[in-house]
């Protein structure tokens, strides 16, 4: 059922808009494509779209803007989050930001195809930046068209909630709308463009502020108003340290603070088994979020080297084992962005090195919660290591095999719980075998020493039973594609709950299907979209 106030809620949707008021905006107002100087954003309108019509949407995001749970699937809302709409106190912006991408100074990049509506503050005095991607093309657009498809703007949205339920830090997803336009996108890059299904999706976040917004004005020299950016993120997205008077000491503690929601962010990639793909520095939020989810991916068999990114297949570089040192990197360049600001390298440098306790802290604690320790202690490094080697040595699901193992038996362990967990069984050599039965004995005597009561609990609250699967979204894409929304749905509402077990719905939690192997969508993808 669709709520008949919806229309009367998005009117009174309370826009701040500070951003715009308060930062210097593009002299010129033409939509062309263009090198914007002196400027953090340029107004732009979003692209009207011929037939807008609401294919999903998530109640907990639109209760962050004080919208009811239940939506007007065919009128104003879909108008509005389709790029149609511009309503009362929005101030459609597209802003200004450079980065590093696959490790190289890419210069301006931009929002070359999201547009910020506006920010609302609701009740609570929450501030939310509502955000359309693939509302059309902007200044920053550069040779492409600023619009988005289906298939990514469906993974996108099915991803930002999903990982908000895991307890993962993330951007939200508020809609997701199809335009009833189509969209060419060559999916591999092998010279075979074709049309598909047109989309956009509306996504929020307390600000989109990328390490790159600070990247681009370093690079040009406009210290004035990179200190006036770095001045203005701290008081608006990290009021707490804005006390501080001393203008260096607080954009140390802001660069610390974002340090360290960065280390703690890569902790929960790494514990619910997500690899992001396209790490550039753009897509780094300094409020720690996971921001732009393009070729993202999770491990289906565990596989450290493994990148779900095409363009990234012959170096690897942001593959799921190097998450942590890119993020790192990443850090380092925006250290570099605002030395102009604090001028003490060592300090800087104090703080990047600290990024590594935090994440090495952080990751012992993962670990740990992952088989069930009270505490993580330096005598678990042998056993958790030997427990990777074995989750590598034969094609295992990563998720299945965390969760399985809460079943163990303690008094009298097997491998029985587990087997569920492997792609081929009968991979596992005698050799193998008898190996893992030896780690099992001895993650078992480790528990039986804990003699904690909790531990099954801990465990299942910290391993998800379910995940938002690459074959899954893929199979939700295609049943959108004809016209078949239910899919999508139901992949919704069992990801709301990860952790539980929720009877008749374990198709969800089965293992990658041999059909999903090598299909594009379902192993790797492309930065098409």
């Amino acid at each position: 059922m669709f709520a008949e106030s919806m229309p009367t809620e998005l009117r009174r949707l309370n826009f701040d808009n500070r951003f715009a008021m308060e930062l210097p905006g593009d002299a010129e107002t033409g939509n062309f494509r263009r090198q914007v100087g002196a400027a953090c954003y340029s107004r732009v309108a979003p692209t009207p779209v011929s037939t807008p019509k609401l294919v999903a949407w998530s109640p907990e995001a639109a209760a962050l803007l004080d919208l009811p749970a239940e939506v007007d699937g065919s009128g104003l809302f879909a108008e509005v989050f389709a790029g149609n709409r511009v309503l009362d106190g929005m101030d459609p912006i597209a802003t200004c930001y450079g980065g590093h991408q696959f490790g190289n100074w890419a210069g301006q990049l931009g929002d070359g195809r999201a547009i910020n509506l506006g920010e609302v503050l609701n009740r609570r005095g929450e501030r939310w930046t509502v955000q359309l991607k693939g509302a059309g093309p902007t200044p920053y657009s550069r040779m492409a068209d600023g619009l988005a498809v289906l298939r990514s703007s469906l993974r996108e949205f099915v991803c930002s909630e999903a990982m908000f339920h895991l307890g993962v830090p993330t951007t939200r997803a508020l809609s997701l709308v199809l335009t009833g336009d189509e969209v060419v996108r060559d999916i591999l890059y092998d010279g075979h463009p074709a049309p598909e299904p047109g989309a956009v999706v509306c996504r929020i976040a307390p600000s989109f502020t990328r390490f790159g917004h600070f990247e681009i004005l370093a690079s040009r020299r406009e210290t004035d108003l990179l200190r006036r950016l770095v001045d203005f993120t701290i008081e608006t997205d990290f009021p707490e340290l804005a006390d501080e008077g001393d203008p260096k000491k607080r954009t140390l503690a802001w660069f610390r603070e974002v340090s360290d929601r960065t280390a703690d962010m890569i902790v929960h990639w790494m514990r619910v088994g997500f690899v992001h793909g396209v790490m550039n520095t753009d897509n780094m939020s300094v409020l720690g979020l996971t921001i732009d989810y393009g070729p993202y991916g999770w491990l289906e068999g565990y596989d450290p080297t493994w990148t779900p990114n095409t363009t990234d297949a012959s170096t690897r570089r942001y593959r799921f084992g190097a998450q942590p040192a890119v993020a790192q990197w990443n850090l380092m360049q925006l250290a570099r962005a605002i030395y102009p600001v604090i001028e003490d390298a060592d300090l800087l440098n104090e703080v990047l090195n600290g990024f590594a306790a935090r994440y090495t802290e952080g990751s012992g604690a993962m670990v740990a919660a992952k088989l069930g320790f009270r505490e993580y202690l330096p005598s678990d490094e042998q056993l958790s290591t030997e427990l990777f080697e074995l989750l590598g040595a034969v094609e295992t699901d990563m998720t299945l095999f965390f969760r399985n193992l809460a079943s163990v038996d303690l008094e009298r362990p097997t491998m029985d719980p587990l087997m569920d967990a492997y792609y081929e069984p009968a991979a596992l050599s005698p050799a193998l075998r008898e190996r893992t039965m030896a780690w099992l004995t001895t993650y078992a005597q480790r528990l039986g020493a804990d003699g904690w009561p909790e531990r099954v609990a801990a465990m299942n609250a910290a391993n998800p039973r379910f995940v938002p699967r690459n074959y899954l979204a893929q199979i939700a894409i295609d049943d959108v594609e004809r016209g078949e929304f239910s899919t999508l749905h139901e992949l919704m509402d069992v990801l709301r709950n990860p952790y539980d077990e929720q009877p008749g719905k374990e198709r969800f939690a089965e293992k990658r299907p041999e059909w999903a192997r090598n299909r594009a969508g379902c192993s790797m993808l492309s930065c098409s979209s």
